[in-house]
């Protein structure tokens, strides 16, 4: 198995800058899952540590001519850090990184502990605001409660409102699917929040631990989102994107995606724990324990070292490192796979179709369907350059 010719190299760094939730959402992949290391880490990310990482970004923009890069501010929960503490994690990540560099900042949240200042900071630095919610109270409830086992519901919601009022900072939303909610009515409820992005993430499982499912012989996710789909294309009136889907529509036209869940095109992220251990694909500690553990540090490696760790040179390999049924399949060059972690099983790793391949399937077919029937496809492809 040979990689592609060149190796891509990362553009958007997760910096974990606090280890430590105010919730305790039961999907959690970082404090509730197989890997339970990040509960030993510090609870925030130093400022001699947020120093070290910005001059590792810095050297591999200058490395390989970056004009941009993402800086993800990340968690647990990254408000725990405080407003003065994250002032300065923040100038320490501008002043590592080569003037004239585009710095697009970052932030996901539950929002219950956003306030005027948090905001005041984040307009001067420029931040974009994402926030987690699954949708109305009953639904968020499900799994997104406090550590007394109260519903955080509340909380959010005072600071989505807070962050409506400063609508240049607000990112979108991110929702994970629960089979148990209305498509529909959690589609419709957070485009309510006139959010540019609303952004569904699948639960994540693995063939030895599957997702829940009420019928294992139906592809249910895949049909929840495509009843999401078409509430989401049935008014004219929503500006908002769904980036899954958005992203379906971008691949089965011959343009590249955004995000890394989908397609082909190796990923380009890159996660920094709060005590500067790097790490490729965070979301691989609900796998098993050490999966995302690649033994480097921001203070004694580059990231170009990271680039060719043995565990990320599968991220170069593309439809060579997916299992036969996959680089068989017409559909490859949308779902890619499927995510990486919901590939695994204990006896052939990450060589599986995903978890999700009913499900993907199916949803891929049922908006590549919508396309034709519209035409869409012709348009879409016409008005966006070829990647």
């Amino acid at each position: 198995m040979r990689p592609r010719e060149g190796v891509a190299p990362f553009r958007t760094f997760i910096l974990k800058v606090a280890n430590r939730c105010n919730i305790d959402c039961d999907y959690c992949f970082v404090f509730n899952s197989k890997d339970q290391s990040a509960r030993h880490l510090p609870a925030r990310m130093k400022l001699d540590t947020a120093r070290a990482a910005a001059r590792r970004i810095g050297a591999h923009v200058t490395a390989h001519g970056l004009p941009a890069v993402h800086v993800v501010l990340h968690g647990g929960e990254p408000l725990l850090t405080g407003v003065r503490h994250m002032a300065g994690l923040l100038d320490a990540v501008r002043d590592g990184i080569p003037d004239g560099t585009e710095i697009h900042f970052e932030l996901q949240t539950n929002a219950t502990l956003l306030s005027e200042p948090w905001l005041d900071l984040f307009a001067r630095y420029e931040v974009a605001v994402g926030v987690s919610l699954d949708g109305p109270t009953g639904a968020n409830d499900l799994h997104r409660l406090t550590h007394a086992g109260r519903s955080s519901a509340a909380a959010t919601l005072r600071g989505i409102a807070l962050l409506r009022s400063r609508p240049h900072l607000f990112a979108g939303l991110l929702a994970v699917v629960d089979l148990a909610n209305d498509p529909v009515e959690v589609h419709d409820y957070l485009a309510s929040f006139d959010p540019p992005v609303i952004d569904f993430g699948l639960p994540h499982g693995t063939h030895d631990d599957p997702p829940h499912r009420y019928d294992p012989s139906v592809p249910e996710y895949g049909v929840w989102m495509s009843r999401v789909y078409d509430a989401w294309l049935a008014r004219p009136e929503y500006r908002h994107s769904v980036r899954m889907l958005e992203d379906i529509v971008a691949l089965s036209s011959g343009v590249r995606g955004s995000v890394e869940t989908l397609g082909l095109a190796p990923p380009t992220s890159v996660v920094v724990e709060s005590d500067g251990t790097i790490e490729g694909v965070d979301t691989l500690r609900s796998v098993e324990k050490g999966a995302s553990w690649l033994g480097l540090d921001v203070f004694h490696q580059s990231f170009d070292e990271a680039l060719r760790h043995p565990k990320l040179m599968h991220r170069q390999y593309g439809r060579a490192a997916l299992a036969e049924q996959c680089r068989r399949c017409p559909l490859v060059d949308v779902c890619g796979g499927g995510y990486l972690p919901h590939r695994f099983s204990s006896d052939r790793a990450y060589v599986n179709p995903s978890v999700y391949c009913a499900d993907l399937e199916y949803l891929i077919r049922h908006v590549q369907s919508s396309l034709r029937r519209s035409g869409w496809d012709d348009i879409y492809t016409s008005a966006v350059p070829p990647p």
